[in-house]
Order: C-alpha cells, then structure tokens, then sequence
C-alpha cells in the first residue's frame, strides 16, 4: 500500500503543473539534442532519438523525480573520435555497453562513492563541459560566410534579451524560431539542419548494432563505454543532488544509475546515442513548478510527437541559430563565481579545479578530467594533514613528548625525525614517554615509525612509555607492533 501512495504522489500529485512544465522542456531539448548530434558526429534523428527515448525510460525506471536526461554534450563529447574511426554501429554498441556498466554500478551502490568526489572537482567538471561545449562549436565557421557569424550573434542577442520581455517561452527556442524564419524568408545562404542529415518523421526501428561481435569490437568499445559510464553517471548524480536541494527532498541515486544504463541500453537499440540527466532543463523543469515523473515522461512524449509532425520544419533550421544556442549553453553551464571564489578559497582547491579543468581540456575525456582532479585533491590533502608537530618537555632525568597531529604513511618520518635521543642521553634522561592523545594511528607505517622509535631507545637502554592511545590507534598497535611482539618474547624467556 506504501508503494502504491508513492508511485500515486510521483505520477499524479501535480499533474497540471507536470504537464506544462513537460511540455516547456520538450520545445527546450529540440535545439540541444539536434546540436549535441552534430557535436557528436551523428544525425540529427540519433540524437532526438536518444532523447525521447531516456526521458520516458527515465520516468519509470529513474530515482529523482522531476529530472530530466536526454541526449547531452558530455556525452557527445566522449563519443566524438569513436563516432570519427568507427561509425554509428560501434557507437551504438557502446551505448549499450554503458548501460550494461551502469546497471551493474548501480547494484554495487556507485552513489556512495560521490562522498569522494570533492566540491572542486564538481566545479571543474562543469566549467570543462562548458569550455568543450564552446570549442566544439568552432568546427561549424569552417568554410562560412559571415552570414553565420550573424545569425550566432541575433540568436545570442535574443537568448539574452528577451527573458526581459516574457519567460513563459524558452529563449532559445524563440532564437531558432525567428532565425528560420528570417534564413527561409530571406534565402539566406548558410548551411542548414537538412545540410548535415536527414530528419524523418518514422518510428525508431529495434536493431541489434551492426558490428562483429568479438573480443576485438570490445576491446575498441570498452574505454569509450567506461568514459560514457561514468561521466554520465557523474552529471546524473550532481544533478540529482541540485534537484533534491531545490524541491526539499531526497532521492534514491543508486536506483537512479541503474535507470540510466537502463535507459541507454533501450536507446542504444533504437539508434539513440547514450544520455544522462541535463542540469539546465532539469533546473528550467523544477523552476517551472514540476515536481513528479509525468513531467520527465511528458517531456520525452511531447518531443515524440514534434519530431512526428514537425520533421519537415526541423531540417530548415540554421545552423548558426543551434551555434548560438550551444554558445548559451555552455555561458550558462560554467560556474562564473568559481572565478571570483579563486580569490578567497583555499589554495588547494583552487589546484583541484584546475587541475580537473585542465586535464578534461587537453584530453577532451570527462573522466579523466575527474580522476585528476581526486588524485590531485587526495595528494594534497595527504600532505595537509602529514604535519605532525612533537612537543617536548624535559623534568629532571624525564621526557615528555607529546605528538600532534595524524600519524600516516606520509607522516611517519617527519615523526621518527624529531625524536633527538643523543640529546637525551646527554641530558641524562632515563625516562621516555610519547602521549599520543592528540593524534591517531591509520595504518601500518604508523605503527613501523613507532616501532622504529622504541627499538633506538631500547639500543640505549630506555623503554619508552606509550601513553593514551585511543581504542582504535590500541588495537591497531597490539596487532602490528614488533616492538610487543619482542616483549613477549623476551617475558616468555
């Protein structure tokens, strides 16, 4: 019955402002996943394909309500040199291929990894995005008229200015509406939609991709699947987390994966090019009073029902219109304010965000781009908390240490290091003890530095006193420490 009042609330408690908000993001992933094909490589129809295909598989099999995923730019970029060397089949198979990992990822509960991922290197994804998202659009003036160069800048002018005269209708789609008519009205000369493939109003056929099906087509589909897995997966998970801050709730980011790969795998077989969740139409979806899944399932239908009846109309399109509209797109995608932040934050996370900028620029691979920059956050946050400072405090013929800070393979030899015991031999010491109330002990280089310690003060003769080690740091020491070990050893002779 729970299960029941849930699936009630998430398809029919808001059906009015769902249905509108479904149908506002429709008009709004026709310019996007048109030009994310081009991106890619691909026809247009693999990318409207793609997109209404996920955005109705997503709706049943997703976990954040109210998200919308669809063909997207991070994933056209990973595919653009597999799509170049191999084709639409290899790409296909990919697709699916994907799925399949995201499944699987999801089941081992991938979400919980996210913990691990920092805030910086979320930054630096999406400015990456952003920043391939804009150079991705270059290749488009090759061989072009200035007439391109004005119909990208009318596009951009209407995209900014006329959210000031109504926000009820998506700006973009207003830039292309205007710049077709004015293309067709005109004659203008300039390449069109229909100059870079055909936009047919016909069902998707189910296909099993045309490619040989040996260790050879996996060993060239593999890498490209991992990459598409997991940026994919990324994007999806940090928009789930936006969405779920927005609307006050929470959501179920491990289901969530598997409806992805779910949703690709389905759209691999009909000719859609893998997707994952979109954080500007899932804003624009919430922002326009969505709140359940009829709204991501009525996205994906309405944009069935124009690709069905508007094909003719689509293929008219300008090119520099689409141009204009991914120049938004990526404007609007880069965080702005992390440039002002770089003033104020940290040092090291500002290196981590470069980092992961750098890395996705130069290699044109998201994931890459993201494990650089955990790398690079873990390093440095290794060598933050590898500093241990070593209070001494001399009484009489006694010394007192005490150890500050976190004791670790990085830390251990700084820690061995300050220990000065022909100092204290020549200050006629015959006592030794180490308090380590101020630290812990995390691995066996711990607990080999302590040992190391102990043994060169036993060589002079002292046995230095251990003191208030908390349970855990006890229990690590008791089971790896030498130095206990060789004193049960000479107590049992």
């Amino acid at each position: 019955m729970e299960r029941l009042n849930t699936l009630k609330h998430e398809w029919l408690g808001n059906v009015r402002a769902d249905i509108l908000a479904g149908i506002v993001v429709a008009l709004a992933l026709i310019p996007e996943a048109i030009a994310f094909s081009l991106i890619a490589g691909v026809n247009p129809m693999v990318g409207l394909y793609a997109s209404f295909i996920i955005a109705m598989v997503i709706s049943i099999a997703g976990g954040r309500p109210a998200m919308i995923s669809a063909a997207t730019g991070a994933m056209a970029l990973v595919i653009v040199s597999l799509v170049a060397d191999h084709g639409l089949q290899y790409l296909l198979a990919a697709g699916i291929l994907t799925g399949i990992i995201q499944i699987v990822l999801g089941y081992f509960g991938i979400a919980r990894l996210m913990k691990f991922i920092p805030r910086a290197v979320m930054v630096g994804f999406v400015n990456a995005l952003a920043i391939l998202i804009f150079q991705a659009q270059l290749s488009n003036f090759e061989g072009e008229s200035w007439i391109i160069w004005a119909i990208v800048a009318a596009s951009l002018a209407i995209i900014f200015l006329f959210p000031r005269v109504t926000k009820a209708i998506p700006a973009p789609l207003v830039a292309i509406v205007v710049m077709t008519i004015l293309a067709i009205t005109f004659g203008l000369d300039t390449k069109n939609i229909g100059d870079m493939g055909t936009i047919s109003a016909t069902l998707p056929d189910f296909l099993f991709p045309d490619v040989p099906f040996t260790l050879e087509t996996l060993m060239i589909i593999l890498p490209y699947s991992i990459s598409l897995a997991f940026v994919g997966l990324i994007e999806s998970l940090l928009t789930a987390q936006i969405v779920d801050d927005m609307t006050g709730t929470d959501s179920n980011k491990n289901r969530e994966s598997r409806g992805q790969g779910i949703s690709n795998i389905i759209a691999g077989f009909f000719g859609g090019m893998p997707g994952c969740a979109m954080i500007g139409q899932s804003v624009i979806n919430v922002s326009s009073g969505a709140r359940g899944r009829l709204s991501t399932f009525t996205a994906g239908l309405a944009l069935f029902i124009m690709i069905m009846t508007m094909s003719d109309v689509l293929m008219l399109i300008p090119v520099g219109a689409l141009v204009g509209v991914m120049f938004f797109v990526s404007y609007a995608t880069f965080d702005w304010g992390s440039l002002k932040a770089m003033r104020t934050a940290q040092k090291s996370d500002t290196v981590v965000m470069l980092v992961t900028v750098l890395v996705t620029v130069f290699t044109h691979d998201l994931s890459l781009g993201v494990l650089g920059g955990i790398l690079t956050a873990a390093i440095l946050f290794a060598a933050k908390i590898s500093k241990v400072d070593l209070g001494r405090q001399v009484t009489s013929n006694r010394v007192d240490y005490t150890v500050n800070g976190q004791l670790f393979f990085a830390s251990t030899s700084e820690f061995v290091n300050q220990f000065d015991i022909t100092e204290d031999i020549d200050a006629g010491i015959n006592t030794v003890t180490i308090d380590f109330a101020n630290t812990h002990l995390w691995d066996d280089s711990a607990i080999g530095a302590i040992d190391k310690v102990v043994f060169k003060y036993r060589e002079v003769g002292i046995e230095p006193e251990l003191l208030n080690l908390n349970k855990d740091s006890e229990k690590l020491l008791n089971t790896l420490a030498l130095h206990l070990k060789q004193q049960d050893t000479n107590a049992g002779h």
